[in-house]
Parts: C-alpha cells; sequence; structure tokens
C-alpha cells in the first residue's frame, strides 16, 4: 500500500442516519493535459445543474435550502445550543437529498427544532439577506414553508407508491401541478397513441405536466424553458469541453447533447444516446442530463445528475471479459427463448474511475450504471455498461472493522465467506447486474414500455439483479477467471439474502413500509426466494443467543429458486403484465415485519453506524501561465462537507 492510501481519510462527517466519505481519484495525474481539461470543463458542467435537482424534488426546496443556509451563515449566538445543533443537522440532511425528504426513503425529515425557534432566528436576521420572492414579505414566507417543513401531513412524501391512492397527487416530487394520475397517464398515452411506436422517445421525460386554465401542457426543461437559466450555464461548459475532446465521436455527443438542451427535442435525446453508445474509444467520460425515472411515480420524468469519468484499464479487463461474452448469457439463460434476444448487440462496459458527482448522483451515488433507459435503443444499438469503482474502494475501505458482520452474519463459516470473496463477488454482481442484467431480454412487439407503470423501476431492478444472481453460481465464471474458485459465489449469496431479508431494514423507519424501487427489487428477491425454499429448507430463520440470523442450507437450490423468479419477471416485462407485476410487489416486496424490524434496528444501533452514505466531491483547479492558457489541472481532497455544500450554494445557484 502506498503511503498516500494508508493515510487518505475517507470519513469526513456523520449525522442523523448518514455518513459523508471522500473517493480518490487514482490516476487523474497521469491523464494527458488534455484529458484533464476535459475532465475539468466537464466537472463545472457537472455542478452549474445542482438547483435542478432541488426543484425537481419538491417546489419549496430551493427556498427552504437558501432560507436554512442564510440563517446558519449569519447566525451569532451560540453555536453549541441544541436548537441550533438540530438546525445545522437539518440543513446537512436537505443538502444531502438535495431537498427535504429523505433521500432514500422519500419520508420527509422531522426538524429537532421548533417553528418558534425558525421565526426567531429569521426575525432576528438582516431581511435583506433572506431568500424572499419577488414581492414576498417575511411573514408570507414564513406562512407558506412552515407548514412545509414543520407539519407531517403536508407533503408527506416526496415519491409515493402506495397500491389504490392517486400517486401523482400524493407525492411531493415537482413534475406535476394540477393533474391526477389518470389525467396524466391518459395525456401520455395519448402521445404515445399518435408517435412512433418502433422507434417511441421517451415521452414526458423532460417536462413538467402542468394544468392551467383547465388545459394541460408540458412546460418543457431546456433553454427559453424551465431551468433555462441553469441550462445555459451547463452548455456554455460543454462547449469548452468539446474544444478539448479526445475524438471526432466525443465532439457528436456533446454536440447532440447541446442540441437537445437548446430545444427539448427528445428524438435529439435518442440521437444523442445512441452516438454516447459508439463512443467507446474515449477515456474520458460523461453523463449530463435527464436520466432516471426513480423520483417520478409513475416512472417517466427524469431527475438531473452528471458523472464525470474516466476509464480504469486495469480493471476493465474484467468487464470487457463479461461484455464480450454476452451472448453465451443471454443465450444459456433459464428464461423462455420467447423473450431472449437472438442477437446481443452494442454491450459495452467498463469500470470507471469517479472525477465528479452531480445532481441524482450527489451526494449518494449509485455504484454502477447502465445506459440508456430506451428499451429500442437497448435493443437495437445496445447499451453501455460502468462500475464505479474508486466510490466501490471508498465503501469498502471505510466499513473495514466496523463490527457489522460479528452482529449479523451467523456463524464463522459465513463470517469467512465473506472476509475471502465478498469484495470480489460484490463487484462481480453488480457488473453482471449492470453489463448484461438490465441489457438482457426483450420486449414482445406491441408492448409499452411503460406498463408496468409504478411497478416498473422495481420490476426492472429485480430482473438485473437475478440475473447477475443466476450467473454469479455458474461454472462459467470460474472458467473465464473472474471467480476464483466454485464457492466463491456463495458470499455474495449470503450477502443479498441477510440484506434482503434483515439488514436492509436499517434504512426503514419504525411502522415505515419499503417505498424505494431497489429495496423492494431486494425484498423481493430474498422474501420469494424464502418462501419457495420452505419446504426444502433452502434458506432459514434461525435464533442464536436470542437474535435472528439468516441461514443457507443449500446453495445449489437457492440458485435454481433465482432462475425460476427470473424466467418469471423477464415474461412479466415482457409481456407488460401489470397485474402480476403488482402482485409480486405487493405480495414481497413491501410489507415490514415490525417484530423483526425493531430488533434489527436495536442491533444496529448498538453499533453506532450510519445506513447511508454519500460523498463529497474533489477540488480540480486549473493552473493558469501569464498567456491565460491552462497549464496542468491539479486536483486536492481537503475540502470538508459543509464548506463543499455552501460553496457550491454561492458558486453555482442558477435557478
Amino acid at each position: 500500500m502506498r503511503k498516500e492510501e494508508h493515510i487518505f481519510n475517507y470519513v469526513v462527517d456523520q449525522f442523523a442516519d448518514l455518513q459523508v466519505l471522500r473517493y480518490r481519484v487514482a490516476g487523474f495525474d497521469s491523464l494527458t493535459l488534455q484529458q484533464k481539461k476535459l475532465v475539468y470543463y466537464l466537472s463545472e458542467a457537472a455542478l452549474q445543474g445542482r438547483d435542478i435537482l432541488f426543484d425537481q424534488n419538491g417546489k419549496y426546496n430551493l427556498q427552504i435550502r437558501r432560507l436554512l443556509e442564510t440563517l446558519y451563515v449569519h447566525f451569532t449566538g451560540d453555536r453549541t445550543e441544541e436548537p441550533f445543533l438540530a438546525l445545522e443537522v437539518y440543513l446537512k440532511r436537505v443538502w444531502f437529498s438535495n431537498g427535504i425528504h429523505h433521500h432514500y426513503g422519500c419520508d420527509k425529515f422531522v426538524p429537532g427544532f421548533s417553528a418558534e425557534y425558525l421565526k426567531n432566528l429569521i426575525l432576528h436576521t438582516d431581511v435583506s439577506l433572506l431568500p424572499l420572492e419577488s414581492g414576498e414579505t417575511v411573514e408570507a414566507m414564513c406562512d407558506k414553508l412552515f407548514p412545509v417543513i414543520f407539519h407531517p401531513e403536508v407533503m408527506p412524501k416526496r415519491v409515493n407508491q402506495n397500491d389504490g391512492e392517486d400517486l401523482v397527487e400524493t407525492s411531493a416530487a415537482n413534475y406535476y401541478e394540477g393533474v391526477t394520475q389518470q389525467e396524466a397517464e391518459a395525456f401520455y398515452a395519448a402521445q404515445k397513441a399518435q408517435g412512433d411506436a418502433e422507434h417511441p422517445v421517451m415521452y414526458g421525460m423532460n417536462s413538467r405536466l402542468v394544468k392551467k386554465d383547465g388545459v394541460i401542457q408540458e412546460e418543457v426543461w431546456k433553454v427559453g424553458g424551465l431551468y433555462g437559466k441553469a441550462i445555459e450555464k451547463i452548455i456554455g461548459w460543454l462547449h469548452r469541453a468539446e474544444e478539448v475532446a479526445e475524438n471526432d465521436s466525443q465532439r457528436q455527443v456533446i454536440r447532440l447533447l447541446v442540441a437537445f438542451y437548446q430545444t427539448g427535442d427528445l428524438k435529439l435525446f435518442d440521437d444523442y444516446s445512441i452516438q454516447w453508445l459508439k463512443d467507446t474509444a474515449s477515456r474520458v467520460d460523461f453523463v449530463n442530463g435527464f436520466i432516471e425515472s426513480y423520483g417520478d411515480p409513475l416512472g417517466m420524468k427524469a431527475s438531473w445528475e452528471s458523472i464525470v469519468n474516466f476509464k480504469d484499464l486495469e480493471a476493465t479487463r474484467r468487464t470487457e471479459l463479461i461484455s464480450s461474452n454476452a451472448q453465451w448469457f443471454e443465450d444459456h439463460s433459464p428464461v423462455n427463448p420467447s423473450f431472449k434476444k437472438e442477437r446481443v448487440k452494442g454491450v459495452s462496459a467498463k469500470v470507471i474511475t469517479a472525477a465528479m458527482l452531480a445532481g441524482d448522483l450527489y451526494p449518494s451515488s449509485a455504484i454502477g450504471i447502465n445506459l440508456p433507459n430506451s428499451n429500442w435503443i437497448r435493443s437495437v444499438h445496445g447499451s453501455k455498461s460502468v462500475t464505479i469503482g474508486n466510490l466501490t474502494d471508498a465503501y469498502n475501505k471505510a466499513a473495514r472493522g466496523n463490527g457489522f458482520r460479528e452482529e449479523f452474519v451467523y456463524s464463522e463459516a459465513e463470517k469467512e465467506l465473506l472476509d475471502n470473496y465478498a469484495d470480489l463477488t460484490s463487484d462481480l454482481h453488480t457488473d453482471l447486474h449492470e453489463c448484461l442484467g438490465h441489457g438482457s431480454g426483450k420486449l414482445l412487439p406491441g408492448v409499452d414500455p411503460d406498463a408496468l407503470k409504478a411497478y416498473g423501476s422495481t420490476i426492472e431492478e429485480a430482473r438485473a439483479d437475478l440475473f447477475g444472481l443466476y450467473y454469479m453460481a455458474d461454472a462459467k465464471l470460474v472458467e473465464l477467471g473472474l471467480l476464483p474458485d466454485n464457492e466463491a459465489y456463495k458470499a455474495e449469496y449470503y450477502s443479498y439474502m441477510m440484506n434482503g431479508l434483515m439488514t436492509q431494514l436499517v434504512r426503514i423507519e419504525p411502522g415505515a413500509q419499503i417505498e424505494e424501487a431497489h429495496m423492494r427489487n431486494r425484498q423481493l428477491i430474498a422474501r420469494w426466494a424464502l418462501e419457495k425454499g420452505r419446504d426444502g429448507q433452502v434458506v432459514e430463520w434461525v435464533k442464536k443467543a436470542g437474535k435472528t440470523f439468516v441461514r443457507i442450507n443449500d446453495y445449489v437450490r437457492l440458485r435454481e429458486l433465482f432462475g425460476q423468479l427470473l424466467a418469471e419477471i423477464q415474461r412479466i416485462k415482457s409481456e407488460g403484465d401489470f397485474e402480476a407485476a403488482r402482485a409480486l410487489v405487493e405480495n414481497y416486496a413491501v410489507k415490514v415485519d415490525a417484530a423483526l424490524h425493531a430488533e434489527v434496528l436495536e442491533r444496529y444501533s448498538s453499533l453506532h453506524l450510519a445506513p447511508y452514505k454519500g460523498f463529497v466531491n474533489p477540488v480540480y483547479t486549473p493552473q493558469v501561465d501569464e498567456n491565460g492558457e491552462i497549464t496542468d489541472v491539479t486536483v486536492l481532497y481537503d475540502e470538508g462537507y459543509t464548506e463543499q455544500m455552501l460553496r457550491y450554494s454561492r458558486d453555482y445557484s442558477n435557478l
């Protein structure tokens, strides 16, 4: 281990249920000057979009954030008093979640300070510093914001997924205004009926749906439209990035993205996505735009995000080996042949080093990405998958010796499995999930990609996870040299079942159900396998010293169960079987065992750990000569969490 790796401080801050980490951008110094400039320009483009996600997550988020920041920065009293410390934690949570709702669970935070305390701070702050809207009085601002902050019944969930409720009217996400779920679904059904059925755009992806004077219409996110000021700043840095692009293909990617931002034309977004897929030669890569739809209760509208990265050449050999065998994995999948791709096209995969995170990937980030999300593009042109190696490395290093395995893993045999293999198998499962899982299978002709509606995200994540789990135990992985032996896969099986059945519950508040799509997916798989395997005692609950543990008795049979569920999940996806999707999710993925939940929370609390983790970004500084030319770009890791958030609010507030 090199000295700088040994002394690198991964943990930056911890508060509420959150831990903030730092990631290293290993290999940045070895990039060419042109590549360093490209990373810097793309990073600036990423940071310019920060306010977009805050507004997407809730219509009052930006004003609340700015109010809290003003009070925090200009507070002149005792910063050690309990109400102020509670306000500080609340502000840190708002930063972390890009709004007032939990970034993962979607429930609204409960402030640890009173409305009277907040009102007193406001009244003792220079009114010229307060984020008042045009013509707004301090009293009017408080009347508007205080119910949103303090009243539990006002905007309680950012994304509501409760079956039988109007998911649009009961979700606080700022994607709809004045419309019902039925009206929104009818609006986009009409668009689809008039559109290109063979190459459908992702309808509604980049707009807010509103009803004005009784007419339903879209407010498109583009230059001259909604979020136009931030988008113009993004474009400015993209133009600079275009000047130092590595090749013509990458230049064309940037030009098409700019054209999409300028027009809001979803056909241009498809053109951009296809060109981005084709660019596999560039070392530096990026995502910037409206991408994932988990924040929309209907799974259509996309949150803004960005990641700037470059290829980890050594680690990418693993993912390239997987992608080069994509057809073999598709052919040997346990799903019905009519749901398989006859020819897998354009599957590329790589391990990347994240250089900048933004939007819906910051501070909390995915560890793997598979894009684009358009079904027809994936079918015709393929997909690009990435595993974010340096983020996984930061998670692993920060978690060493924290006592989690000692508390929740059943016996020394399972601990030894995890100690020997878990880092490797976790990365490999992510690779299989992103590279092959999301890229596998096909829709039957005429099936609407949005047919599963609110259940679509959970079913898609379950499909990708199951594909990875099924093949983790295949001898092909040992044959390819991806796993060292036939025992290694058991580490991922045990870790997955323990997490899906038990330990992910540390992320749920007492009395709540599971809302987030990835958590629903994991419980669906684990609970289904537990139930279906009871006859052969494949997986079971066991008690030891009064504590509950998961024990796997038959790993081979468990793999067979994963294969059976994969076959059914793929059928549901391929046929667009909404009722079957609803039955699976509602029966296995949503409900929480209250007694088990209470036990898990109690055991976890004794470890003094944070169940959610996120990151601060490095700081890039261009070195400029007397002629104004950039001669180098340096990277530093000395910025704290609060320091970074306040700087971002100061330098990148564009809305």
